[in-house]
């Protein structure tokens, strides 16, 4: 590799490397504070929580790595183009492949990195992920007993302990279970504990009382001296522990066991995975072309009506929407499922038709006028909202 396409390459994958952190620096945070209830629900340590926030980084990756690779080649060329480097490189006698070569060798390295990502890292932690969650759900010794602290055992089913005795037992129970329909039982005791029988989990009440609302909201009361209310179904991680066709290898959806409950639910769903993992890894070179085609060539950007980065991100979410909407079609109509292959062969197909003939891939006139003009109108009320919230000044410093 020659002296400047190391140095294209160098500043591509610096700006790229720049974007993927704070791209899943962002969508990390969003989706770690979307599982935070793990921490506030289910009693569990912040180590927990951050051990469960870690596992879901590789189901990210791969899904940002295509974006980042088209922000780093864009924003690349544009900065060169504009500091007449691409044109002096031209000038020099270097052919086309001194730009394209750089950012295919970054592309074909996500590519690579992204089929690892997804297929031999991202399967294994889903399945700690899961794992991570059922147990949590499944540890009631941490989720219940907490003095002074409603907890959520189950949807409907919420307990409170007053305190824990010395002995052992617990005092001050409360109950209050919605988990039938139009039945509410709320249980109040003054003593109770949480032991184990015959392997099943059971909280035993002792002198209490029991509230029943019926569907005709009529309330009635009953006296206990002992009440067991069985907790067994809440207490085993496998009641948990769910296993969809995106969380298997992909070994196991080329050959899926045709006793998989899952599996008999929904074949046509792991089918679809199937054929995503073939394709999706393709995404970063295909981006990588859009990029190319968008700011490949030494040419004044003074009269483009979007910047080349934000064109190629528009041109690249455009060809990403559509795979997300036919691989949703294709889990339920197995006819969807040659788009999966097409959608990137023709985007790639496109952007290299455009290279050819050197002409530079745009986006039509219509919506660059409507960005345009919406950015207007954007500004324009900001503008005026601003001058409403500090009054506007005048050309002499007083306020008008």
């Amino acid at each position: 590799m020659k002296i400047v396409e190391r140095y294209i390459l160098r500043r591509t994958f610096v700006i790229a490397l720049a974007a993927l952190f704070w791209t899943l620096a962002v969508v990390w945070t969003v989706q770690a504070l979307a599982r935070i209830n793990l921490v506030t629900d289910k009693g569990q340590s912040a180590l927990t929580f951050f051990h469960m926030a870690t596992l879901v980084l590789p189901s990210i990756i791969p899904v940002i790595l295509p974006f980042t690779v088209a922000i780093g080649i864009s924003q690349t060329l544009t900065m060169m183009n504009s500091d007449s480097e691409l044109v002096v490189i031209n000038a020099a006698g270097s052919s086309r492949m001194t730009t394209i070569r750089p950012a295919l060798v970054l592309a074909i390295g996500a590519c690579f990195l992204s089929f690892f990502v997804q297929n031999v890292i991202d399967p294994p932690a889903r399945l700690g992920l899961r794992t991570l969650v059922a147990k949590a759900s499944a540890d009631l010794i941490s989720t219940v007993v907490q003095e002074g602290s409603f907890r959520r055992v189950d949807e409907g089913l919420y307990v409170q302990i007053g305190a824990r005795l010395p002995d052992g037992r617990l005092g001050g129970i409360f109950v209050a279970d919605s988990r039938q329909k139009d039945v509410d039982l709320v249980y109040y005791a003054k003593e109770g504990l949480l032991t184990t029988r015959d392997d099943r989990a059971m909280l035993i009440m002792s002198d209490g009382v029991v509230h029943r609302k019926s569907p005709g909201q009529e309330v009635s009361v009953i006296r206990f001296t002992s009440y067991v209310l069985d907790l067994s179904v809440f207490t085993s991680a496998s009641a948990y522990m769910v296993m969809y066709a995106k969380d298997r290898p992909l070994s196991y959806l080329a050959n899926p066991d045709p006793n998989d409950p899952f599996f008999k639910e929904a074949p046509q769903e792991f089918n679809t995975v199937f054929h995503q993992r073939l394709t999706e890894w393709l995404y970063p070179l295909v981006f990588a072309l859009i990029a190319l085609a968008v700011a490949g060539d030494a040419r004044s950007h003074r009269e483009a009506r979007v910047h080349p980065m934000v064109t190629a991100l528009v041109i690249a979410l455009l060809v990403r929407w559509m795979s997300f909407f036919v691989g949703g079609k294709a889990e339920t109509d197995a006819s969807y499922v040659p788009l999966l292959y097409v959608i990137p062969l023709v985007s790639s197909a496109i952007s290299v038709w455009y290279l050819a003939t050197n002409k530079a891939m745009e986006l039509p006139v219509k919506w660059t006028d409507r960005m345009g003009a919406s950015f207007r109108r954007t500004s324009e009320r900001f503008t005026l909202f601003r001058m409403r919230l500090f009054g506007a000044s005048t050309p002499g410093g007083g306020s008008a």
